[in-house]
């Protein structure tokens, strides 16, 4: 895993837009629950949620269209969510502390500095996170 250069973000673009016509799409990002078998007994009630009668570790993955992983994080202790774990990773730290060079999109005659991930609905409002529709609404939504 690493991050992705810009030789690598120009082909996501190129090819995001070909297979899936989403201009500007860098990669996807989501969160899992591991199950973990193995958790000290000590530390059980801090992995365990409600709606799992087992403790599980969060698993944050970021990947693109050909399952290339470009980053993987587990949660730390009672990050139960996807917004937690996001919180804690350092996923856009390079963005944030703008090291990173733009390398911009074009999208419906606008210009973009940088890509976005596709996310779910839990996701924040961020420039950087694109949410998918959780259900088609209308035409338009069923299209996409």
């Amino acid at each position: 895993m690493r991050e992705p250069s810009k030789d690598d973000i120009i082909r996501l673009y190129k090819a995001h837009e070909e297979i899936h016509g989403l201009p500007g799409m860098i990669r996807n990002i989501d969160c899992m629950h591991w199950a973990w078998g193995k958790c000290p007994v000590a530390w059980k009630a801090q992995f365990t949620r409600g709606d799992h009668k087992f403790p599980t570790i969060m698993l944050e993955t970021v990947a693109s269209y050909d399952n290339w992983i470009w980053h993987a994080f587990f949660g730390v202790s009672g990050s139960d969510n996807d917004l937690n774990v996001l919180s804690a990773s350092d996923l856009f730290n390079s963005m944030l502390n703008e090291e990173i060079e733009d390398i911009p999109f074009t999208a419906n005659g606008v210009e973009y500095k940088r890509g976005y991930y596709f996310a779910d609905d839990i996701y924040l409002g961020w420039v950087s996170l694109v949410k998918t529709f959780s259900s088609a609404n209308d035409q338009k939504c069923t299209y996409f």
